[in-house]
């Protein structure tokens, strides 16, 4: 048999390849051209460490079970007027509806929750909460218009950010600036959310008379013909058309923590409806009362003063 033959150093230099020919990974192609990898790598370790904010700001909408039609409608505007919400089926309103809340707007990756509360198909609460620490408040929500009964002329683009004011008597109080603060990070839409449209076209106005909170929606409406294009600084030419809804909202309390927890703040001058309504029937019942008293004088007075007999009384009879 023959010997075997011996591999070349020639041979097995050619077998083994050298690492410095390996072919160079390609450049990351963006927009903007293309870009080396150890660049994007770097890029990506300074935005992790820069100190710029952005808004993830979600909330969840969500109501009690049986909630009346016009309540259910209120909603519904709220909703569109917030592109950056989610809405959820409805709970059902028990003691233990704080920690089925807080778990919801958990799953729902949210960060803050609008409660819709029906009580007695005549009273409407709303619970304002930052999720899962706090604080809450629950409001008593009156005088609602929808913008389905309203009917006005104003109309502004779905999915716009708004523009929110705030009247001066909310640097009043502490708990005036608590509410401002939760009001602005709740309605407050963020500026690159996707469903978010890059337009500031209408104003939510939040004012306070009576210690209660007034909103109402405004269109910035603006003369948009050639001739009659806006200069810069002419807000004397801008106008505002009212869209709706409207409703009042007057703080019960605020809690420490998310649907519960410390109170934070009573408000000393609440009356709940319950109360007003003990109140009317109570008059009602006054009035009643007073008729009754008033017969039973009648009857007194004729018993005491009993009329003389009519001698003609008979006369007619035969």
């Amino acid at each position: 048999m023959g010997k075997k033959r011996k591999r070349s150093e020639k041979a097995e230099a050619v077998a083994v390849p050298k690492k410095d020919d390996a072919a160079p990974e390609r450049p990351v192609r963006t927009l903007l051209g293309w870009k080396d990898k150890n660049e994007t790598e770097v890029k990506d370790n300074e935005d992790s460490h820069s100190p710029v904010f952005r808004n993830k700001e979600k909330v969840l909408v969500t109501c009690s079970r049986r909630i009346i039609y016009r309540y259910r409608h209120l909603m519904l505007n709220l909703v569109s007027l917030l592109p950056h919400c989610k809405k959820d089926n409805k709970v059902e309103s028990k003691e233990t509806k704080g920690a089925t809340l807080n778990e919801l707007v958990e799953l729902k990756n949210c960060s803050s929750c609008l409660f819709f509360e029906c009580r007695k198909a005549k009273d409407l609460y709303l619970w304002m909460a930052k999720c899962p620490n706090g604080p809450s408040v629950k409001f008593l929500v009156s005088a609602v218009h929808t913008m389905e009964e309203l009917k006005l002329t104003g109309n502004h683009l779905k999915g716009s950010r708004p523009l929110l004011t705030f009247s001066t008597n909310f640097e009043k109080d502490a708990h005036w600036k608590l509410l401002k603060e939760m009001l602005l990070q709740i309605f407050e839409t963020p500026k690159d959310h996707r469903k978010a449209k890059p337009f500031h076209d209408h104003v939510f106005v939040f004012s306070i008379v009576d210690d209660h909170i007034w909103f109402r929606n405004y269109q910035i409406s603006v003369p948009h013909n050639e001739s009659d294009k806006l200069p810069r600084g002419g807000l004397d030419k801008m106008t505002l058309i009212e869209v709706g809804p409207r409703f009042c909202l007057n703080p019960i309390k605020i809690f420490g923590g998310s649907f519960g927890g410390p109170t934070l703040y009573e408000n000393p001058f609440y009356v709940s409806p319950n109360q007003i309504r003990a109140l009317q029937k109570k008059k009602k019942a006054g009035k009643f009362a007073k008729k009754v008293k008033a017969k039973t004088r009648r009857k007194m007075h004729e018993m005491s003063n009993p009329l003389e007999p009519d001698e003609f009384a008979d006369m007619w009879k035969d």
